[in-house]
């Protein structure tokens, strides 16, 4: 496997959350996430983000995922948000849940 994440879910309301979040991260959508802890992130949706099984630093197996935003202001750069660290997503534009998917 080889995927490591700061932090892995297994509770079934946590999954559900996340699975919510790769709904609303349609790809080509431009969005503002709010995360745990830190500013908001605000970019454009590159590639549909997908749930998977990673490991903690304790070894402990979970689920996460991440989500890759770009901002054509800024070529160049890049973010990577897990899911598990959103709390909310702001739609910036008219591309919506399951509009446009990869």
């Amino acid at each position: 496997m080889g995927r490591i994440a700061r932090t892995v879910f297994s509770e079934p309301a946590d999954i559900q959350r996340m699975e919510r979040w790769v709904e609303e991260l349609a790809i080509n959508a431009r969005v503002r996430v709010h995360v745990k802890e830190g500013s908001p992130v605000e970019g454009v949706v590159m590639v549909t983000p997908t749930i998977q099984v990673f490991k903690d630093a304790d070894d402990i197996e979970g689920i996460n995922g991440t989500v890759k935003l770009e901002d054509p202001q800024q070529p160049g750069w890049s973010g990577l948000v897990w899911l598990g660290d959103i709390v909310r997503v702001e739609q910036l534009d008219s591309v919506t849940m399951g509009a446009t998917r990869a």
